[in-house]
């Protein structure tokens, strides 16, 4: 079966990188497709995949069909493209931030075999957390393909669509999240003189670490950090610090405003 990618954005690389290196889907069963030629033909070179002409001969090519391009852009080409999908009925992935499935579903004649997908800015090195959810037509077929696509640039885990909102904020923006405690590191680093580079280095494999040292052990955070910190000792100095000038609040915060901001993006999209 081929797959047709629409769009060939930095998501749509990475997703079609991860596949080809993990051996999930022959480069000559991809398609792709792109309203900007450079980018198409970047993408082409790049992968060695096959160009389509147009959105329209993609579909006539493809059984499954990602759609990889700006929320704002679904309306116009769902519209476009309905007559074709309607008489081949291909499973469609969407990768679009934001767009529930009944959103998508609303710009089409008839009920998709419609699957909504959620990777994170980490599937450009294959270690995306992806979560996706269904309206109920795939098979269990299509969702097994669904995983093993997924599961070629990171983890994936089925997720009703309710929780997608805060899982956009943990695993979206909590990257940017994770770049500024490193970045703060370093420059802690810097500030005794330390090489920024060596500095930014040690932060990073630092925090790389103790994330997988979390899922492999299955422990908790705070077991790690009793375990960690010694009476009296400098890190549980560092930990009183890190409490007393409002760490956990922060964090708390930046997930609570950034949910704040999606359902407000969100309640705007639904009215328009």
């Amino acid at each position: 079966m081929n797959i047709g990618f629409i769009g060939t954005g930095n998501l749509a690389n990475a997703m079609i990188k991860g596949v080809l290196h993990a051996k999930a889907v022959d480069a000559q069963k991809i398609y792709a497709y792109d309203i900007d030629p450079a980018k198409l033909s970047l993408a082409v070179q790049q992968h060695g995949i096959n160009a389509a002409s147009s959105p329209e001969d993609l579909v006539e090519k493809c059984g499954v069909i990602l759609l990889a391009i700006k929320p704002a852009d679904f309306p116009a080409l769902l519209k476009q493209l309905d007559t074709g999908l309607k008489a081949k009925d291909p499973l469609i992935i969407s990768a679009a931030a934001g767009n529930s499935l009944d959103y998508i579903s609303s710009f089409l004649t008839y009920e998709p075999v419609l699957v909504r997908i959620m990777p994170n800015i980490n599937a450009t090195i294959g270690e995306a957390m992806s979560a996706y959810c269904t309206n109920g037509r795939p098979t269990d077929e299509q969702l097994l393909l669904v995983e093993k696509l997924c599961s070629a640039f990171g983890e994936v885990i089925p997720l009703d669509e309710k929780y997608f909102p805060m899982f956009g904020v943990i695993a979206g923006a909590a990257p940017a999240f994770a770049y500024m405690f490193i970045d703060e590191l370093a420059r802690a680093g810097v500030k005794i003189g330390m090489n920024k580079k060596l500095s930014l280095q040690i932060a990073a494999q630092t925090v790389l670490g103790s994330a997988k040292y979390i899922l492999e052990s299955g422990e908790h955070p705070y077991e790690l950090i009793d375990r960690v910190c010694s009476p009296g000792g400098t890190t549980i100095e560092g930990i009183a610090a890190l409490q007393e000038f409002g760490f956990s609040n922060a964090i708390t915060k930046a997930v609570d405003r950034a949910l704040e901001k999606d359902m407000k993006l969100a309640s705007l999209k639904k009215n328009n």
